[in-house]
Parts: C-alpha cells; structure tokens; sequence
C-alpha cells in the first residue's frame, strides 16, 4: 500500500474531469482502493474520491465513524433518492485550510459496488449522507466550493477551526 498525493483543486485540472465507470476489478483497482483507504486515514479525511488521487475512476471511499474503522468503498455509485436539507460548513482535503456552508440532503439512498463488485443500496443520514453526495460531486468534477452558499473561508482559530 502507499500513501497517494491529494490533488488540490488550484494545481490539478483533473478535479475538474468526469470520472469513467469501473467495468471490472483488477489488480490496478484492487490497488487503488487499498491505496485510497490509507491516503484517507493519513489525510485524516472522512471521504476521498480517486480523481482526488489523480485517477479519473467513479470510485470513492468513506470512513465517517468516531472510531476510524468502519471505511466503505463505492464503486460506480449512484444516488437513488434523497429527502430533507441541512446547511452545515463543508471542507475538502482537495480545498485545504478552507470551509463554506453548502446544503446537502438530509438523508440518501445510494446504489454502488463494492470491493467485490458486488452491488448494494444503502440509505444513509447526517454526515454519512453529506460525505455521499459530497464525494458523488467529485466523480463529476464537482467541488463544494461550486455549491457554496457563502463566502469560502479559510480555517482560523477566530472561526473555530484551526487547533
């Protein structure tokens, strides 16, 4: 495994492409994925998209548990439905140092692959719900910042979020 250079939105002009379907699993993903989940925990993130990594496949990962060991890996992942609205602040391991507030649904139901390209639905909630559509926004070349409701700060200690 190794860790993967995070593209950061104003060097990279990949952040920007559209992601290709995943049509099989090879050894290419396989590693991919396994490189993805450690960038993740690395990056101290709660999502991470492969265009992020500079690879242009709709694949994504998560980990939005307390306990950092609960990563969920979609492949061609696909939004079914999505209900309520919540407006929260919203940063971006690819718009470091910055958040924004930005409404997302309160709740989805998202259809994917596995790691064993095997499909499954999952309704989600809360941050688990705002990670999905966030990290769904990268596979199109999507960013937050896109979907800002406000000014995009960067994260000081006056605001509540530098440590």
């Amino acid at each position: 495994m190794a860790i993967r250079k995070i593209r950061i939105m104003e060097e990279d002009e990949i952040l920007r492409k559209t992601a290709k379907p995943v049509k099989a699993m090879d050894l290419r993903t396989e590693r991919l994925i396994r490189d993805m989940k450690e960038t993740l925990y690395e990056a101290n993130g709660v999502g991470l998209a492969a265009p992020q990594v500079g690879v242009l496949k709709r694949i994504f990962v998560t980990d939005c548990s307390e306990e950092r060991n609960d990563v969920r890996v979609f492949i061609n992942p696909e939004i079914l439905s999505s209900e309520g609205a919540v407006t929260d602040n919203e940063g971006c391991l690819s718009v470091p140092d910055r958040h924004a507030p930005v409404t997302r649904p309160e709740k989805v139901t998202v259809k994917a692959l596995d790691e064993n390209m095997e499909e499954f639905v999952l309704e989600a909630e809360g941050l688990l719900a705002r990670c999905i559509c966030h990290e769904n926004d990268h596979l199109d070349g999507i960013l937050y910042v896109d979907k800002a409701e406000g000014p995009v700060e960067y994260n000081t200690k006056e605001n509540g979020w530098a440590e």
